[in-house]
């Protein structure tokens, strides 16, 4: 793997942190978990894709990116 794509010690601690926190949700927990997860990312990415189009001049006039 490249570099560029290693985790740092602090992120690799967070990982850590993280498995401990969820081993022992239930089943319904950890689905409720992933959905939210899931939805984070999304927000997410619709806010780089935003913060990319203003930054580039790209936004519609409705401010949405192109």
């Amino acid at each position: 793997m490249s570099k560029s794509f290693d985790l740092s010690l602090e992120q690799q601690f967070s990982i850590r942190s993280f498995e401990h926190q969820v081993k022992d949700m239930s089943h319904a927990q950890a689905q409720e978990f992933l959905v939210n997860l899931y939805k984070q990312m999304m927000l997410r990415e619709n806010s780089y894709k935003n913060l990319i189009a203003h930054q580039w001049g790209m936004e519609e006039p409705n401010g949405q990116a192109a």
